[in-house]
């Protein structure tokens, strides 16, 4: 049944071509992206309510537990990992080629984005994701509501883990219904893991700069940025999409992939760590400032410290144990006045001309070289 339901949403996408009159990237990605990201949710919706009435079948608080995995995968969201494997896949197979083949693979990475956010709010004790609740302050408060005995943020913390898990097999199990053929999946599912693992090295060095600050640098920030969000937010999704399109590992447009993926990857890492401190909460859907509060040793702060003068560096050695916020405003402020702010906006801006450049040449649909166009901008000048 779950297999007749994912097939059944997927047939109902196909792409809509923009307007002659529209503007290029703007056309592209209103009468392409829209389309996608409605048959994502629509494959996950479909795929999810079959898997929640199969646990529910187990015990009715299975079937609670897996609803709640289900609504953190339904909760919102951009899509960016789904949308940019669908360009890595349309910038080789062309404009004719029907979606509904890889549509449940494309959705499978927001599973699998579903299992990161999760572990690495636990790992952050974040308080809100998307504006809501974070899964394991929501299943804490779920256990000091129902009277439960035991530690309720431990017990909350334990659930979180086991959502972030069962998104994983999720993801897998999701993947398999792929309709392309077995030897292509399986270099599909290669890239996919290569993905998963580069996460994890990517979420410990992250880990490990929070414990390890004083030992930190620009180069192991952005070494963070490169593996934590470069690789499974951009540069492989990209990869991912070539695959399930085909594409050989010495086609010129995978170096191309490569490189866009890299630069554009970087740069929404670094937009990211300058909402974290700047970001406006309404339209984030997180605290401003927790950068600040817990000194996590993004670039941006690294930066600070390496351009800080002794007055400013000796106000940023107290990022980690600010409190107020009046105190984390005053610090955001120090950050600002050293250049650090700036400077990662250059780098944003370099990088995103480094992506264009390596599109610039690269053997790809004409359609999906003007839609990454539009996406290497949006990706990186936005405000959420």
């Amino acid at each position: 049944m779950a297999n007749d339901a994912v097939a059944g949403n997927a047939l109902r996408v196909a792409p809509a071509q923009p307007g002659a009159t529209d503007d290029p990237v703007r056309g592209v990605l209103a009468a392409f992206t829209k389309d996608l990201i409605k048959g994502v949710d629509e494959t996950l919706a479909a795929f999810l309510a079959a898997e929640v009435e199969s646990l529910t079948e187990i015990d009715a608080a299975m079937g609670g537990f897996a609803a709640t995995a289900r609504d953190c995968v339904l909760a919102g969201g951009k899509r960016v990992r789904p949308t940019f494997a669908y360009w890595g896949w349309r910038g080789v197979v062309g404009g004719e080629e029907p979606l509904c083949s890889v549509l449940p693979a494309l959705s499978a990475l927001e599973l699998l984005h579903t299992f990161a956010l999760v572990h690495d709010d636990v790992m952050d004790a974040s308080d809100t994701r998307r504006g809501l609740p974070t899964a394991h302050r929501a299943a804490a408060a779920r256990h000091r509501a129902a009277g439960h005995t035991g530690d309720p943020d431990r017990y909350g913390e334990a659930v979180a883990v086991l959502i972030g898990d069962l998104c994983m097999v999720w993801a897998d199990r999701l993947m398999a219904h792929a309709a392309v053929p077995a030897d292509r999946l399986l270099d599909v599912r290669r890239c996919y893991d290569q993905m998963r693992v580069e996460t994890v090295a990517g979420q410990f060095l992250d880990v490990l700069g929070e414990n390890d600050s004083a030992n930190w640098t620009v180069d192991r920030a952005l070494r963070v940025a490169r593996y934590k969000t470069a690789s499974y937010t951009v540069q492989r999704p990209l990869l991912f999409g070539a695959c399930l399109a085909g594409a050989d590992a010495d086609d010129p447009l995978i170096a191309a992939y490569t490189r866009y993926g890299l630069a554009v990857g970087e740069a929404f890492q670094l937009r990211d760590d300058l909402l974290g401190v700047y970001g406006d909460p309404q339209t984030t859907g997180k605290p401003a400032g927790d950068d600040l509060r817990t000194g996590k040793p993004t670039a941006l702060l690294m930066l600070a410290r390496q351009l800080a003068d002794p007055a400013q560096r000796r106000a940023l050695e107290r990022a980690g144990s600010v409190t107020s916020a009046r105190e984390v405003d005053r610090l955001a402020d120090v950050v600002r006045d050293t250049g650090a702010m700036a400077r990662v906006e250059r780098m944003i801006s370099d990088r995103v001309t480094e992506a264009l450049a390596a599109l610039g040449t690269a053997p790809i649909d004409e359609t999906a070289r003007t839609a990454l166009t539009g996406l290497a901008t949006a990706a990186t000048a936005r405000r959420a």
